[in-house]
């Protein structure tokens, strides 16, 4: 099932799953469905507390289809994407092994997310490759951008302790 949101060609899927007494079998995502080609496909762990993000390329950005594998994160999505009615904004969600939800978040928004449980195995399928030299952070604390993460002990790296703000962003890349 595909659920729309307020945010223009962002959706959340709650994936199907078939299960009985030994174990489980989940889809995750037909392309048909996003109408997107998905060429790279990532996996990342992080531990309970972690804060990954606001990440982007700002070359040949991503579109993101992600799925939690096992765990649970609050996820963020800031939409970029300069012509948009909701540029500025962030939308938020839970996603985890539990609900089976995966959210598809188009190119042009910057995206993070901090890991709930002990353990958090997270799925990313891309819509263009990685590009090292366009990655940007934006600083995921921004208050411009209200963002009520869970942790009150965040675990961040260097990189996304000193990212930019919004307005540097906007500024420099919009």
């Amino acid at each position: 099932m595909i659920i729309k949101t307020k945010f223009k060609d962002l959706f959340i899927f709650k994936n199907k799953s078939f299960k009985d007494k030994r174990g489980h079998f989940k889809e995750l995502i037909k392309e048909k469905q996003i109408k997107k080609k998905l060429l790279f496909t990532v996996m990342s762990y992080s531990k309970k507390n972690v804060i990954r993000g606001l990440h982007i390329q700002t070359k040949r950005s991503q579109g993101k289809f992600i799925s939690v594998l096992k765990g649970k994160v609050y996820d963020a999505a800031l939409d970029l994407r300069k012509n948009s009615k909701t540029f500025g904004k962030v939308f938020t969600c839970i996603l985890s092994e539990k609900n089976s939800q995966s959210i598809y978040i188009p190119p042009g928004f910057a995206h993070g997310f901090c890991g709930l449980d002990k353990e958090n195995y997270i799925i990313y399928s891309c819509t263009q490759y990685r590009e090292a030299k366009s990655e940007r952070a934006i600083k995921y604390n921004d208050k411009k951008l209200k963002i009520r993460w869970p942790s009150k002990k965040p675990i961040v790296s260097k990189k996304d302790k000193n990212a930019m703000t919004f307005l540097e962003f906007k500024n420099k890349y919009i």
